[in-house]
This record gives structure tokens, sequence and C-alpha cells, in this order.
């Protein structure tokens, strides 16, 4: 019968990882693989501490290959250690690193809420672990404990996603049975799929296959002929550009030549200039002062006449309004006499 051979391998397969279990208990063995080649048989073993497990120079990888092969009857197995890269996503691990600290004497817990805290900060979904025995301490009944957190698959075939690990503590004080289920964050759930960013995936992948089956013409190959007249043509730009510097660079020096003799004749220009300037503004500054005072004094005048004149004005109109005035006038003048006439026209003597 075929199944009995598929049996035969699976108990065979329990024995090496018991074996490899407690042969690499220090190195952190978590499970193995089973590849069979035409060749070799090889063995990959997972495992948190890999120094440990290759040992010096290779001595432990040595012995552990020569009792495998004696003890199970693989034919040239060849060993493989491989370290996890994150020991607080693999459950197996876990579940040991949990066995291990309850076993010195640690509290259940305060290990559970540490690992706990641990698997959080890797970013995974889902946690769950259960604790079953003797968790009360002496003298107190057995009894299970859940410690769950996020989102957990339990049925079906997506449990099959799910890592699962189960480890068994024996303290002092009675056996304590560990489970642990790890949702890792790459995993993703058929009912936590988005719709619409699917359709985009596919439509990209169509977009790209497209382009493979219908590809852009490239422009065709040019000929012998036109290549040379291409090489033609850049090496005359780089000998111009080349040429180029070493114009400007002289016609720069015959700039500077022609600045440095203009200098001088433009300092004596200006020197020259300087004192004529100098005395025309301090002509135009004496000029000044004086129309200043000129029109200083010239004001006052023009003020007094006008206020005489003013004050005539009021005076002659005073005086035709006032008739005691008039009288008074009347009276200080002289009574007229009049003469008399000649009739001859001049006095005889």
């Amino acid at each position: 019968m075929i199944e009995k051979i598929f049996i035969r391998q699976g108990l065979k397969k329990l024995e090496l990882d018991d074996y490899l279990a407690k042969e690499l208990d220090r190195a952190g063995f978590t499970k193995s693989e089973i590849m069979k080649t035409p060749l070799v048989t090889r063995i990959v073993v997972n495992v948190t501490r890999p120094g440990l497990a290759i040992g010096k120079s290779g001595s432990n990888i040595a012995q552990l290959t020569r009792t495998i092969e004696e003890r199970f009857g693989i034919d040239n197995p060849q060993l493989e250690i491989k370290e996890i890269e994150n020991a607080a996503l693999d459950s197996q691990a876990v579940a040991n690193k949990i066995k291990a600290l309850i076993e010195k004497g640690f509290s259940w817990r305060s290990v559970i809420f540490k690992i706990v805290t641990e698997i959080k900060a890797t970013g995974a979904p889902g946690l769950e672990i259960l604790l079953s025995g003797k968790l009360a301490g002496k003298g107190g009944r057995k009894r299970k404990q859940r410690i769950a957190y996020g989102y957990m698959k339990k049925v079906g075939e997506q449990a099959k996603l799910v890592d699962r690990g189960a480890a068994s503590a024996y303290p002092k004080v009675g056996a304590i049975g560990i489970k642990v289920s790890i949702v890792h964050p790459d995993t993703v759930f058929p009912d936590k799929v988005d719709i619409k960013e699917a359709i985009k995936k596919v439509e990209k992948l169509r977009e790209e296959a497209e382009a493979k089956e219908n590809p852009v013409e490239t422009p065709k190959e040019t000929s012998a002929e036109t290549k040379e007249e291409v090489k033609e043509t850049t090496e005359k730009t780089e000998a111009k550009e080349k040429a180029s510097p070493k114009k400007e660079t002289k016609e720069k020096e015959a700039v500077k030549k022609t600045e440095k003799k203009e200098k001088p004749k433009e300092e004596k220009a200006k020197k020259e200039v300087a004192p004529e300037a100098k005395e025309k503004k301090a002509e135009v500054k004496e000029e000044k002062p004086r129309e200043k005072k000129a029109e200083v004094k010239e004001e006052p005048e023009a003020k007094e006449t006008e206020k005489k004149e003013v004050k005539d004005e009021e005076k002659k109109d005073n005086a035709k309004d006032s008739p005691i005035e008039s009288k008074r006038k009347l009276d200080a003048e002289p009574p007229i006499v009049p003469q008399e006439q000649n009739p001859h026209g001049a006095s005889g003597e």
C-alpha cells in the first residue's frame, strides 16, 4: 500500500525533529525541512543562534550528519544551518522562549506581557497565546488562560496561513501547555482583499503584456556615410570650441591693456576739472547769502511804508466824518475881508 510509505516517511520526520530539538536545544531549533536530490538529501535546519549549532570549525555539524546517516538510514545527508531573521514572528521560537522562562521560575504573566509587546512591535496583525495547566501555583487547580490581540483565523482553508507553534513547560508546581498562533504582516486573507486595488493590478498586468506584444518601432540604423558625416561635424565643433577660448583670452588681454592706458588720462582730466568745479561752487555759495541778506533788508522797509500809508488813510477818513473838527477848522480859518476896488485900476500916491 502506498499509504504506508507516506506514514513511514512522516514518522521518520518526527523522530528526526525530536533528535535535532534535543541536540540543538541551546541553539534555538524550531523546525527542519528535508529535500531529496539525485545525489544528496539536503536537510535545512532553522535555528535562532547558528553559531552554537555549527560549533568549532563545523565539528557539531559533522557529528550530527554521521548520527543521522546511521540512525535514520538517510543516504548522503547534508546539513544546512539557516538563521531565523525575526525570532519574534516565529511561533515555535516564541513557544520555546516562554517554556524556558517559566521553567526558570519567572511568573507567566510577566513573561507573556513582555512577549506580546515584542510581537506587537514587529507589526503582526494578529496574535493568540493559550496556556493551560497549573497556573494558580501550589495547591491551586489547573485552569486555562487565553491572551489574544488583533485578527485571527481559526477555521477553514485560511487557517493554514497562520503560523502555529506548541511547547510544554515542566516547572516544580506542575506541567503547563503552551500554544502560540501568529499572523505575519505579509499574509493577506481572501476576505480582506480590496477589489479596486486588485482590478488596478490586473489592468497594469494587461498593459504590460500588450506593450510586450506590440513594442514601439525603433528608428532604422543610420548608414556608414551618415555616421562619418556626424563624426566630422562633431570634430569640427570640438575644434572650434577649443579655439574659441584662446581668442576670447586674447580679446580680454587687449581690452585690459586699453583700460590701463585710458585710466591715467581720465585721472588727469578729473584732477584738472576738480579745482575749477570747486571755485564755481564757492562763488555760488557766496552769491546765495548776499541775495538772502538783501531780501531780508528790503522786506522790513516795505512793511513800514505800508503801515504809514494805512495810518494816513485812516486819519483822512476820521477827519471827513467828524462835524466837530469841521467846525474847528472853520473857526480857525481867518475871515475873508472884502477889498475896495479902485475905479482907476491903480493906487495913486
